[in-house]
Order: structure tokens, then C-alpha cells, then sequence
């Protein structure tokens, strides 16, 4: 894929499926800490405040047949980038029916990117 990867944070919208980058610090048993970045990938199911500086997104994955659900503020230092992996067409603004109806997600079609 030659697809430029852009942080999304202005664009963000229910059913679109992202890699949220977040910086994790962790301390040895040294005593020493140390910085990484996990990678998080799901679909968004919410979108709240919009743009103001206490926004906020829920991000939905299923690991190993177990649902895990994250809030992420957006603007936060903690978040370092999110990627768009692909938008999805959903029919609602906030689609929770995704949690309970597993064949729901797999039923979900891409949206067709618009030429510029």
C-alpha cells in the first residue's frame, strides 16, 4: 500500500477503523524507566466533544474472542499519532449494536474514497 499516512484527529467519524499510536512508560526492576509506543486497532464506535481540547474517542477490538473497549482523549500528549486503515459505512452516529451483534461488524461496508 502507497497510501501517505496523515494523523486523522479533525476527521474523525463513528466506523472508522484506526491505529491508535499511545506512548506507554514502564519501569524495570532496575528502577529505570522506559518509553514505547503500543499500537491499538479497532473500530470507533463514538465520537464525543468534537474538536474542543477534551475530546474524546472509543475504540472497540475483539482479542483472542474477548471484547476490549478504550477511551482515548485525543489531544492528549499520551496519544502520539492515529492512523485511518479504512473507513466503514455505518447507520448510526454512535453504533453500540456493534458489541452485541458480532455478524453486524462483518456485514459493514467499506466507503468509497472521493477523487480530488
Amino acid at each position: 500500500m502507497a497510501k501517505e499516512v496523515k494523523d486523522v484527529r479533525d476527521e474523525l467519524k463513528a466506523g472508522m477503523i484506526v491505529k491508535v499510536h499511545q506512548k506507554i512508560k514502564e519501569t524495570n526492576t532496575k528502577g529505570e524507566e522506559k518509553e514505547r509506543i503500543q499500537i491499538f486497532e479497532g473500530i470507533i464506535l463514538a465520537v464525543k466533544h468534537g474538536k474542543q481540547p477534551g475530546a474524546t474517542i472509543t475504540v472497540r477490538k475483539v482479542s483472542n474472542s474477548i471484547g476490549v473497549e478504550k477511551i482515548f482523549p485525543i489531544h492528549s500528549p499520551i496519544v502520539e499519532k492515529i492512523e485511518l486503515v479504512r473507513q466503514m459505512k455505518v447507520r448510526q452516529a454512535r453504533p453500540f449494536y456493534i458489541r452485541t451483534h458480532k455478524k453486524k461488524l462483518r456485514e459493514l461496508k467499506e466507503t468509497k474514497e472521493e477523487k480530488k
